[in-house]
């Protein structure tokens, strides 16, 4: 069964399966102990942190392994933040990094400190002028993705480095998706990554932080990992995450270029097999083996099931796949569509006729999906009617508002005006998306009682 969800986790690489075993028989013991087991244990912690900082570029005492990526950038912004308490209590973080870090901003703000998102242009990407933009005298911590865990688009982080070291600003770089397959260039400050994204195993972050740089950990303090990650380290798991984030290092230039082929094919091929889909994120600058395209009509959830019962396991940062029916944070910065959102990050190892497979199944489950929700068909309708078109779609749910809009739009004249009742989320978003993809205009929003309307005029 093909799996096609590595941006989520990695499948685990054969070096660390070999380092793990290993490890469980040798490095079981407390490396804080003086005895032999313990200082058995002690070289194999000294040799993971070794391997680990050459590859992140750092040195091995500015390193230390945290518990998970997440904990890393949690820890990693609360250290940085208050170590700079003198300086000021702003943060700047771009509109879609990962949720770690905007959850430990609301936590800043809601503990008094402010906070700017600085906003992408429709590929994901941040301008690196709009970032130093934001850059303030009382600027603390500055925090960027090096790339995009839902698009791929890879930020520039060494020019934002530049604009932070010239405002005398730490730059915290959230290296989960990318440390895999290069290190991270330009000035950082702080780097965090996470080991089953590059197939190590679960539960070992890492959390480098520059000499140099203000820190003050917010936990009580212990005698391990310099203070930073207190309690028993899983000395097995930082084993067997160090061994394979450089057996993956060493495979990374040539296995990008092989997947990078197979990405490029699914990107010219998906618009040309399947109508109405838009391929989102940076078409050149982005991670070798992740591509996301939205289908326009199509429930997130039940398109990922039905691939799943063709065997292929895929991910999604649709609203719909959302026990909250909040849209993806990432798609709604960039404005793209939300619904139908399906995001296929290839494993190290895809073969091309896994992805030729998925090439063949895909139109026939877009089209059953669309079917079942009664989605019209590609083209379908033709002008007729006067006036001003009304559709009520108060209380239904992604993409149901957008297909009845699509149903509408043909007996609209050219000129005339649809408006959608919705009370879904999602509506702001996909409706604005649709008339992008279509050439329709959209014309705005009113709120109404129950919702609000959203009004497109049909230029053609």
């Amino acid at each position: 069964m093909p799996y096609f969800d590595a941006a989520s986790a990695a499948p685990l690489h054969p070096v660390a399966r070999q380092a793990l075993l290993a490890a469980l028989d040798e490095g079981w013991a407390d490396p804080a102990r003086l005895y032999r087991e313990g200082r058995r244990a002690r070289l194999l912690l000294d040799a993971a942190r070794e391997a680990a900082a050459d590859a992140v570029g750092c040195r091995p005492d500015e390193l230390v392994f945290t518990p998970s990526g997440t904990r890393a950038l949690h820890d990693g912004i609360a250290g940085a933040l208050a170590g700079r308490r003198r300086a000021g209590r702003h943060l700047v973080v771009s509109a879609v990094e990962h949720s770690a870090v905007l959850h430990s901003a609301a936590v800043h703000e809601a503990a008094g400190g402010t906070v700017t998102e600085v906003a992408v242009d429709r590929t994901g990407r941040v301008g690196a002028g709009a970032y130093a933009a934001a850059l303030r005298p009382d600027t603390a911590l500055a925090v960027l993705q090096s790339a995009n865990h839902e698009v791929g688009t890879v930020q520039p982080v060494a020019e934002v480095a530049e604009a932070c070291r010239e405002a005398g600003v730490p730059l915290l770089v959230d290296a989960a998706q990318s440390l895999g397959w290069e290190p991270v260039g330009g000035g950082w400050s702080l780097l965090t990554a996470s080991a089953h994204k590059w197939g190590g195993p679960s539960g070992v972050g890492l959390l480098a932080v520059r000499k140099g740089v203000r820190y003050a950990p917010q936990h009580p303090v212990d005698e391990r990992e310099s203070g930073r990650a207190p309690g028993f380290p899983d000395l097995p798991a930082v084993v067997a995450a160090a061994a394979s984030l450089r057996a993956v290092r060493q495979e990374a230039a040539e296995e990008a270029a092989r997947l990078r082929a197979l990405v490029d094919r699914i990107r010219a091929r998906v618009p040309e097999l399947v109508p109405d889909v838009e391929v989102v994120g940076d078409p050149a600058r982005r991670l070798p083996h992740l591509v996301t395209f939205s289908c326009l009509y199509v429930d997130g959830e039940a398109l990922l099931h039905a691939l799943d019962r063709e065997g292929f396991s895929v991910s999604s940062g649709s609203s719909c796949t959302s026990s909250t029916l909040t849209p993806s944070h990432v798609l709604r910065a960039m404005g793209v569509l939300t619904e139908g959102n399906v995001r296929v990050s290839l494993p190290r190892g895809t073969a091309p006729e896994e992805v030729d497979r998925f090439l063949g199944v895909l139109p026939g489950v877009v089209a059953e999906v669309r079917g079942a929700l009664g989605a019209p068909a590609a083209g379908a309708g033709s002008p007729s009617g006067e006036g001003e078109l009304v559709v009520d779609s108060l209380g239904k749910r992604c993409p149901i508002p957008v297909i009845e809009l699509a149903r509408a739009f043909g007996d609209a004249p050219v000129g005339g005006l649809v408006t959608v009742l919705s009370d879904d989320e999602a509506a702001r978003l996909d409706i604005p998306a649709w008339c992008e993809m279509r050439g329709q205009e959209y014309v705005g929003e009113r709120p109404v009682e129950g919702g609000v309307a959203y009004t497109v005029r049909r230029r053609a």
